[in-house]
């Protein structure tokens, strides 16, 4: 009689795991698009936020932090501020950007344009 050889049933099962994440997640991190793919993205994202101003901005600052992960750093950055500031919209009490922050978003959106023109 043989003793099952459960270290190496759970060996395999680890190994498995680690290759499906490597997979998966590759293994410098989520893949990106180059400037010109991600210029071509923003240009075809149809994302339209609906419900009240406060459902806006939660939705457009989480969208936003959705695509920057996607997107190449040159233009990723400016929009990760973007959605910085309308995580800070969505928190105030009326969840609309002040002047300041329309004034923001503004100039971030402006670094966007430097790259897709």
């Amino acid at each position: 009689m043989t003793k099952p050889r459960t270290a190496v049933v759970r060996l395999s099962a680890v190994a498995g795991a680690l290759a499906a994440a490597l997979l998966l997640g590759g293994c410098g991190g989520t893949p990106t698009m180059d400037v010109k793919a991600s210029c071509e993205f923003l240009n075809n994202d149809a994302f339209k936020p609906d419900g009240n101003q406060q459902q806006q901005s939660k939705q457009l600052a989480a969208h936003y932090h959705e695509i920057a992960d996607k997107l190449a750093p040159e233009v990723a950055n400016p929009i990760k501020e973007m959605a910085a500031i309308m995580d800070k919209a969505a928190a105030s009490s009326l969840g609309a950007a002040t002047q300041e922050q329309q004034q923001q978003l503004k100039v971030q959106f402006n670094k966007v344009g430097e790259y897709c023109k």
